[in-house]
């Protein structure tokens, strides 16, 4: 059974995997050409339902358990709670401009893509804080307790696209994941 820890790490490796993914159609869209709308709105709709209401509340946890053992890390906690809140809300926008793009109702050809380019900076900055100056000071100074609470405070449950069981929304898209890994493997 893997950590707290552990899956935390895990669950940004995931994530990173998916903003290359969304990234990749971003630029198709950039480009004048139509990108996978149904692709994009899938990932954006597991961010924000595994993201935002699993992976989220079990960081600030340990963010809070660490501001207690460390209250220098209170500024770099504030910001990335803060980045919690607008990954959120920009993730809901980005997924509202996708639902009318893939019904040929684009309204804003503009502000889709400043919904996809704000998404994905602001995801990936927020993981590469957390990994590089929250997650090694975390290691360091949660307890076995620290990390017991982290554990408890989303019920456990399978991640429904990376885990054992894929959820039937999530068929194609972790499809699409385990063709990239082969293709990335065998190049």
């Amino acid at each position: 059974m893997a950590t707290p820890f552990a899956t935390w790490h895990e669950d940004h490796v995931h994530f990173a995997r998916l903003l290359d993914l969304l990234e990749n159609q971003v630029i198709l869209f950039q480009r004048g050409e139509r990108p996978n709308y149904n692709l994009m709105s899938t990932i954006i709709y597991y961010m924000r339902n595994f993201g935002d209401r699993v992976h989220h509340p079990r960081e600030d946890v340990a963010y809070a358990r660490l501001v207690e053992r460390d209250p220098d890390m209170q500024i770099i906690v504030s910001r990335l709670q803060q980045e919690h809140r607008v990954i959120a809300t920009v993730g809901e926008a980005l997924l509202d401009r996708l639902n009318e793009a893939e019904g040929d109702m684009i309204s804003s050809r503009a502000a889709l893509e400043a919904a996809g380019a704000m998404y994905l900076v602001y995801y990936r900055n927020h993981l590469s804080t957390e990994e590089r100056h929250v997650m090694p000071r975390a290691a360091q100074l949660l307890t076995e307790e620290d990390w017991e609470a982290v554990d408890a405070t989303v019920p456990a449950s399978a991640d429904p696209l990376f885990g054992r069981d894929v959820q039937q929304r999530f068929a194609i898209l972790r499809a699409q994941i385990e063709s990239e890994e082969r293709v990335f493997s065998q190049g």
